[in-house]
Order: structure tokens, then sequence, then C-alpha cells
């Protein structure tokens, strides 16, 4: 609490309470003991002699132990070890990264991805296993890297975080290799199936669960098509594909990147305007602003284009959510014809006294633009 406060502690401070912090870890109390580990990262940046405590928390990682304290004793291990000792609990970090448990799993792949840039050498040794965890292949009940049964205590998870975390871990260490990323995107978005994709080979039956783990797979395509323009048209036809996604995040991120592309032509953008149009007709407000503040930068560069959801932009200009409102009258004085923008510059008179000053700029700045 101190630190967060921005209290400062002198080195000596630090040193004495991180080894008194130490002496709980006896304690049977599961909230404090998870303060503890917190606590012992917080400190290891400031405090002398941290690498001591190291054995208590290789104590804590053993299968007996309570899952809870497992997934915590490798973040704050990772947070703690020098890159040096890192090849002393390699192996063990490549176990736990394909525990059943997703909380150990998703602990290992964090502390791995952090740990990464520190020691990248060693953290790209484990391609293999961050491969698995994100083909949701896990080891067995009985065959725990710990040599005893892992499923004690077993948590299930419905939140598939693990592929989340592995694939942007798998990412960074293939980030260099262009035709290993392309792999990767062409792996997860089933263009390879039947006729071999893109890169030739068999059909693979790799599936993303993870919305979340979608969408830095768009990202990543939208990384291949900026340095390989060949596979443009390819990609191109995958992003449609993900405007089509049943998850409203994954499809506002996939018409978010075709509307970013360069020199993407006004037919390009149908699929994505079409799916933001709809979206700014949501019950929730957090997908009409993403949908309105993508029009109205895509309305910079492409007014045209965004011109079909003048109807739906103009039903928001009295939306109870004052920066989708804002947002709307943006865009539409960017696209708007000589009526439209007469009667929105009335109905703005109102509006300006009930936003931010913040938000005042923005309109001016879009009414300046408009004049200019």
């Amino acid at each position: 609490f101190l630190l967060y406060r921005g209290d400062s502690m002198s080195t000596t401070e630090a040193t004495n309470l991180f080894f008194s912090i130490t002496k709980l870890f006896q304690c049977k109390d599961m909230a404090l003991r998870q303060m503890v580990y917190l606590t012992i990262k917080e400190l290891s940046t400031i405090s002398e002699d941290v690498i001591m405590v190291t054995s208590s928390l290789m104590k804590d990682m053993q299968p007996t132990s309570e899952i809870t304290y497992r997934a915590n004793a490798i973040r704050a291990l990772c947070k703690i070890v020098d890159p040096s000792m890192l090849p002393g609990i390699e192996r063990f970090l490549k176990g736990a990264i394909v525990e059943k448990s997703p909380l150990i799993a998703s602990a290992a792949l964090v502390s791995s991805l952090h740990l990464f840039n520190e020691a990248k050498d060693v953290v790209r040794r484990w391609g293999n296993e961050v491969g698995e965890a994100l083909n949701g292949k896990s080891l067995s009940s009985n065959s725990s890297f710990f040599g005893s049964s892992s499923s004690q205590g077993q948590v299930v998870s419905t939140s598939n975080i693990v592929q989340y975390h592995a694939i942007g871990l798998l990412y960074a260490i293939r980030q260099h290799d262009r035709m290993a990323v392309l792999k990767l995107v062409q792996s997860f978005s089933g263009q390879n199936k039947g006729s071999g994709g893109w890169l030739g080979g068999g059909a693979s039956s790799s599936v993303l669960r993870s919305n979340a783990a979608q969408v830095m797979l768009i990202r990543y395509a939208v990384r291949v098509m900026e340095s390989d323009g060949s596979l443009v048209p390819q990609l191109h036809a995958l992003l449609e594909e993900w405007i089509r996604h049943r998850s409203d995040m994954v499809s506002l991120e996939a018409a978010r990147a075709v509307c970013q592309l360069k020199d993407v032509t006004d037919k390009q953008l149908t699929a994505a305007v079409n799916a933001l149009q709809l979206f700014l007709s949501s019950p929730k407000a957090v997908v009409r602003f993403a949908a309105i503040r993508t029009l109205n930068v895509l309305a910079r560069t492409h007014a045209e284009a965004v011109q079909p959801c003048n109807v739906d932009m103009e039903g928001l200009i009295t939306d109870s959510n004052r920066s989708v409102a804002t947002f709307a009258i943006t865009t539409l004085l960017k696209t708007g014809n000589e009526a439209s923008v007469e009667r929105l510059m009335k109905q703005m008179q109102g509006f300006m006294a009930e936003i931010s000053d913040e938000f005042k700029i923005i309109v001016a700045e879009a009414v300046r633009s408009l004049c200019s």
C-alpha cells in the first residue's frame, strides 16, 4: 500500500521488511500468503540479497502445494531471479508451461514473457512447450513434470486465457522470422484446410478458443501484410472472415485493421464499414464507442466510404454517452453534405454546454477542418 501510494523506502528498510515478511511463508492463511508473494515482487527491486528467498519459493512450487501458491511462487521467482540463474530453473518453467492447471500455465507463460527481454536465447528454446500450450495440449494428470499427479485441486477454467498468453509469447519468440509468423497466422486462421493454405502442406486442426488470442492473431496478420505485399489478397480475405466473427471484440478488431490498411480502396472497406454500421446500434456503450471512433478515424481519409452510416450516426448525437455523441458529431462534420451540416450545427448549440473542455476542443477542431 505504501509503495502504491508513492512512499519511498531506503534500501535498508526495504531489506529488513523483505526478510521479516518471508517468515510468513509458514502461514496457512491463503489470502495472507498471496500478499507475501505480492510484497516480495514489489520489494525485490529495492531490497538486497533477495535471492536468498529462492529456496522457499521453490518449495512452494512443488506439486503437493496449493495451485494458488504454485502460480504465485512462479511469478515471484521469475521477478527476483537473475538471468544468469535462469538455466537452473529452465526445466521447471518448461514443465509449468504445459501444466494442466490454467493458473499455473498462465503464470509460467506471463513470467516467461517478462524474462524474454533479459534472456532471449534461453526463452527461445521453449518454443515447443509454448506451442503445446497454444494448441491446448498439456501433460496428463499422471505425467506431471514433478513426477506425481497434477490433478489434485485442479481448477477448471473456461476463459482460455492460456491461449492468449501463449500466442503472445510465441510471437515474441518468432517475431523476427517472417515465415514463422506467417505459419502461425495460417495455422490458427483455418485458411490451410483442404488445399494446404498459402504455404502448402497439410491441413491443421488448430483452433483458437480465446477471443483475446484471436485479436492478437489479427494484429500479427496485419504486420505480415505490411511486410509482404504479395500476401495482401489472401490476408485481406481472412480479415473479412474475422469481421463476420460472432465475437464483437474480434469483429471490431478486424474491421479496425481493414480501415487502417495502407492504400485501401472504398470497395475493400465495404465489409468493414457495414459491420461498423451495425455496431452503431449496439446496446453496449463500449461497442458503440469503438465503432464510432473507428469510423471517425476512417472519415479523415475515406469520407465517402463512411457516408452510408450518416443516418445511424445522427441517431448517436443524443446518445447518453457523451463520448459517443462527440465522435458522432465530429464524424458527421467530415462526411455530411451542406444540408446535414447546417442541421448538425443547430443541434450542437445545446450539446456544447454538456461536454467537457477536452471534447469541446475536438469539436472545435472538426469545425475548423470543415471550414478550411
